[in-house]
């Protein structure tokens, strides 16, 4: 509080000088108001908002038969083991002429075929057996695994392309958008692939987040995150048999 103390300081005043007035104001109150304004605005203020990736697994899908939540099918299925490149004699990621870290997916469609090996630069002897891609897309168009992917979901993309087109032109509205593309990423008129994603012991945390970055380009809304199995390393075994001059990195045996 304010207070005015108009009590004389003693001894005699000019006459015609004007009477002087001692103000003390009292901030402990003012304090004690600003302590409770800081913890209400800690307590009702969101400081860091929380930012989590929602990921959907086969046995989330409401389409799917109870016995085959575990399982997908062979003409759905497609696998993606993630590798990355190391510098030579060090820990650190190898990078290209844009500055880009290198990674290396081999992917396999379908069932696992371990009698059967691909050979880069000729046509594919199995979609059961390892083939190499990258993460790579130019101006000219989507390449490497994106391609890949899309490929598997053409049908839903190509609807989801006119969608984006009618946002584009304003003809729907932003909202609408992302309910009819959400609606197209699940609806049972499509088949939708089932994506399973292995990181190697050598995979960087980059790479995975990349692999889930493809999956939403292309809507795709079933996946798993497993581990490398030993018939992955059988797999892996048979492209390097194949492939001599490329330099695959195994996961460790898993009996």
């Amino acid at each position: 509080m304010a207070q005015i103390d108009t009590s004389s300081s003693g001894g005699k005043r000019k006459k015609g000088a004007q009477k002087k007035m001692a103000i003390h104001v009292d901030f402990t109150p003012m304090v004690d108001m600003n302590m409770l304004l800081i913890t209400f605005f800690m307590l009702c203020t969101t400081m860091i908002q929380s930012r989590t990736m929602q990921i959907f697994l086969p046995s989330n899908d409401k389409n799917i038969k109870e016995e085959d939540k575990n399982e997908a099918k062979a003409d759905e299925a497609i696998t993606l083991i993630l590798d990355t490149e190391y510098q030579d004699g060090s820990l650190l990621p190898a990078h290209d002429e844009n500055g880009n870290t290198k990674h290396r997916i081999y992917y396999y469609e379908g069932m696992a075929d371990e009698a059967n090996s691909n050979v880069i630069g000729q046509k594919r002897a199995s979609k059961g057996a390892v083939a190499l891609s990258q993460f790579t897309t130019t101006e000219q168009g989507q390449q490497g695994i994106r391609q890949i992917l899309r490929e598997r979901h053409k049908d839903v993309m190509d609807e989801y392309d006119k969608l984006k087109e009618q946002w584009r032109n304003k003809e729907i509205t932003k909202e609408v958008f992302e309910e009819k593309a959400k609606e197209l990423a699940t609806t049972e008129k499509f088949k939708h692939p089932v994506v399973v994603i292995k990181p190697g012991p050598n995979a960087t945390y980059e790479s995975l987040i990349s692999a889930l970055d493809e999956l939403n380009i292309n809507q795709i809304r079933r996946y798993s995150i497993q581990m490398p199995t030993h018939q992955d390393t059988v797999l892996l075994e048979n492209f390097q048999k194949a492939n001599p001059s490329v330099k695959v990195i195994n996961p460790p045996v898993r009996k």
